[in-house]
């Protein structure tokens, strides 16, 4: 594991470990939301007192049921066989809590200026009539969504060059014309644009756009077997607050730095944001710029080629590369020895992370 950033993580555990012990100190002030304890779950032991002896002493282990859902897990019929719905969700400070991220079915994470970043929420067989902050897109949304058919890409706007890209790369995009989108007058612009992913398909319809399934994102299965332990996961994208992930003994657990990132969805309700499989895709990075000299240059990743992959899920890490042949292709993960990674079925969170910041975990 590299070690940069080894002093954080240690912080970070006695975090952890503060947390829980907390229960015993003086209330936390109402507005406070409190979250459960990273913890990791041991095995559940049972003793029996039955004497029957089995007919058989061998087990046979159920097989892990893949669908045709872009992460895998299994839905009806009618939710699988259909488009996905894509939506760029704002990640600025005043953007939190966002909602969607607690029911997308995968996300992307892409850096943009200042050294933030942003998602693509990918939406296949859930939906969200409140999703949002929707946000601008950018050249590298370009690259991601080329590989997913007509699927239809909500976003708040995009610099005219940027839109002269979309149209180039084949891309449907879905701009902010108050048809798919709304306005929320309990946040402040531009981080109070929402839309709904119900309207949004009502709107490809609407236009004829294909209505397929675009199938798995990655190879789904019994997961290949981890390297290493790996509980905290740290993916800095920049100089900022680094995104964390605490595994609690059943999924990965989001944090901005210490904290807790959360999630809000039309009543008021909030959590966690927590993700079964965490994906890091480590690219170049370098700035576009619009060919006429016009439009403001800005940060893209290149998603094009190969470069080092890491998969963290079930609290372990495998490594190896990423690989992709054009902006039409999917990603394809190996290990070292070139066997293709498989991932377990589940909600999958897909970082792509410049290759000059480290990855730590532990």
């Amino acid at each position: 594991m590299k070690s940069r950033h080894l002093l954080f993580l240690a912080l970070f555990a006695v975090f952890l470990l503060a947390s829980a012990c907390s229960s015993g100190s003086e209330p936390a002030d109402s507005t406070t939301t409190t979250f459960s304890p990273v913890t990791t779950l041991a095995p559940e032991t049972t003793t029996s007192t039955s004497t029957t002896v089995p007919d058989s002493t061998t087990t046979t282990e159920p097989a892990v049921v893949v669908s045709a859902a872009i992460n895998g897990l299994p839905a009806e019929d009618d939710l699988i066989d259909r488009r996905l719905v894509a939506v760029k969700i704002d990640n600025h400070v005043k953007a939190r809590p966002q909602s969607a991220l607690q029911i997308a079915d995968a996300v992307y994470e892409i850096l943009v200026e200042g050294g933030a970043t942003r998602f693509i929420a990918l939406f296949h067989q859930s939906d969200l009539e409140w999703a949002g902050p929707n946000r601008s897109g950018r050249p590298t949304d370009s690259t991601l969504m080329t590989a997913l058919g007509e699927s239809p890409f909500q976003i708040s706007g995009a610099q005219p060059w940027v839109q002269d890209i979309f149209r180039s790369d084949g891309v449907k995009v879905v701009y902010d014309t108050g048809e798919t989108t709304f306005r929320y007058n309990g946040r402040s612009a531009p981080h109070n644009l929402f839309t709904s992913t119900e309207l949004i398909r009502q709107w490809a319809d609407s236009r004829g756009w294909a209505d397929d399934n675009q199938g798995n994102l990655f190879a789904y299965g019994e997961p290949t077997a981890p390297d290493t332990d790996a509980t905290t996961v740290m993916v800095p994208f920049s100089d900022a607050d680094a995104p964390t992930w605490a595994w609690d003994g059943t999924q990965y657990l989001r944090y901005h730095g210490v904290t807790p990132h959360e999630w809000v969805n039309e009543e008021g309700d909030t959590g966690q944001v927590a993700f079964d499989t965490i994906v890091v895709m480590q690219m170049r990075k370098y700035i576009k710029s619009d060919p006429t000299g016009q439009g403001s240059s800005v940060p893209a990743m290149e998603t094009v080629g190969k470069g080092d992959a890491f998969v963290f899920s079930n609290g372990g890490v495998v490594g190896g590369t990423w690989e992709r042949g054009s902006k039409s292709d999917r990603f394809f993960l190996s290990t070292s020895d070139g066997v293709e990674i498989v991932l377990p079925p589940g909600r999958v969170w897909i970082a792509l992370q410049p290759d000059n910041q480290p990855l730590d975990w532990e």
